[in-house]
């Protein structure tokens, strides 16, 4: 049944879109933290659909939510009309956001949030000029690919902005890597505003910025660099973005949005993912001149509709009550050390990074720096064979992707720890057969 199926979507579909694992899995169920595959094979799940179910499967009380709203018969309307869990939603993030005066507009993802964020920044500087980070990614639409700072995942060229890119966000790699916190800081801030005077015109829209890069392979730079650069930011003018799309919601543990780390509050942050707990949804989040700056008309025909608000407000709530955010810190500290741990015994580990349940595993060729994106395939394959289901990523695609459902219990990260230690463990054995 699943090689029927592959077969017919790699006819059907196109060939950039990628799927994992040398056979590929249907899920088809899930529970808790499991899914369940169409063959009937059970994994504890620690990549979310990509950081997406940040709450886990076949929860009630989301679930429900979404079943009243369908027992409407309004699946739909638009943004044309009044839509009462959106404005509900929209004032909730609000409150939640640390902002001054905000405002909220809902879109379908987070490209589509990405996209709305340049376009207000660039809208109220009246300049195309947009600096982003090295090894970055903000989604696959047309502007978003021209401010994303990663060679595997930039498919053109061509872009509606003029983007300088600057050193920050990827630390492992980073001709700075070996300075202190401080020194690392003070040279990116260099850094940047030497690119700000010979490579723009200073008048700069914005900086869009992951406070920790997602694709990028959780890369995570130190507490108050973001800090840092808004003071240079803020002597020309120019806007802080804080693409939030995988940081937010309290995934880091230590705060509830991942910029919030660097003691700033930017002009506007993105969101979606983890938001809907599956459903599509994103957003910006942005100060009320900002959002309120274009002249003119613009909606969105699914964004904030009444299934992915509804649902989306029964995540949040869910999220809240149950301290989700505490729940990460606590696992993630837990599995960090674990890591960090077996890096010492395991030289196939080059880095361990992250924070709460957001954490990267930079595999490399045991005694150096170099990539090593075979191994990393190696051990998702052994780890699927085990029962964890686990994400890869990096500039170099060596990167493991540690980010499970917010609602992990004691048990399941243990489980999932040792999972990774033994297989990477057998990986670095396989290297020397």
């Amino acid at each position: 049944m699943t090689k029927s199926l592959l077969a017919r979507h790699r006819a059907a579909m196109p060939s950039w879109q990628a799927l994992y694992y040398d056979e590929p899995i249907e899920i088809v169920a899930g529970e808790g933290r499991h899914v369940t595959d169409a063959d009937g094979n059970t994994y504890l799940d620690f990549f979310a659909g990509i950081l997406t179910n940040a709450i886990g499967y076949d929860v009630a009380e989301i679930s429900d939510a979404i079943r009243r709203q369908v027992d409407t018969g309004i699946l739909h309307t638009s943004t044309l009309y009044l839509i009462r869990q959106q404005v509900e939603l929209a004032e909730r993030i609000g409150e939640l956001s640390g902002m001054t005066n905000p405002k909220v507009f809902f879109t379908g993802s987070g490209t589509e949030a990405n996209e709305t964020a340049l376009m207000l920044a660039t809208q109220y500087r009246r300049s195309n000029q947009v600096l982003a980070l090295r090894n970055s990614y903000h989604g696959r639409a047309f502007g978003t690919l021209g401010v994303t700072g990663n060679r595997g995942w930039s498919a053109s060229s061509l872009s509606p902005v003029k983007v300088s890119y600057v050193h920050g966000g990827y630390r492992y790699r980073s001709p700075f890597r070996d300075l202190s916190d401080a020194d690392y800081i003070a040279a990116c801030v260099d850094d940047l505003r030497e690119v700000i005077e010979t490579t723009t015109a200073g008048d700069v829209a914005c900086m869009i910025a992951e406070p920790i890069q997602g694709v990028g392979g959780f890369a995570t730079p130190p507490d108050g660099l973001f800090g840092a650069f808004a003071e240079v930011l803020e002597e020309y003018g120019i806007l802080l973005i804080s693409d939030e799309v995988q940081t937010g919601w309290g995934r880091t543990g230590e705060h509830f949005w991942g910029i919030q780390a660097h003691g700033v509050v930017p002009a506007a942050m993105t969101f979606a993912k983890g938001l809907g707990n599956g459903l599509a949804i994103g957003g910006v989040v942005a100060d009320a001149e900002l959002m309120d700056c274009l002249t003119a008309n613009s909606i969105s025909t699914f964004g904030g509709n009444p299934i992915s608000t509804a649902g989306a407000g029964a995540a949040l709530s869910y999220l809240l009550d149950h301290d989700l955010q505490g729940n990460a810190a606590k696992l993630g500290t837990r599995l960090l050390d674990g890591l960090r741990a077996h890096a010492q015994r395991c030289a196939l580990i080059g880095d361990v990074r992250g924070k709460g349940l957001m954490i990267g595993v930079e595999l490399v060729e045991p005694g150096t720096r170099t990539p090593a994106a075979a191994s990393a395939t190696r051990v998702m394959e052994l780890a699927k064979r085990h029962g964890l289901l686990v994400g890869k990523g990096g500039l170099h695609g060596n990167v493991l992707r540690l980010a499970p459902p917010m609602t992990l219990t004691e048990e399941e990260a243990a489980q999932a720890l040792q999972i990774l230690t033994d297989t990477m463990t057998l990986a670095e054995q396989e290297l020397h057969r």
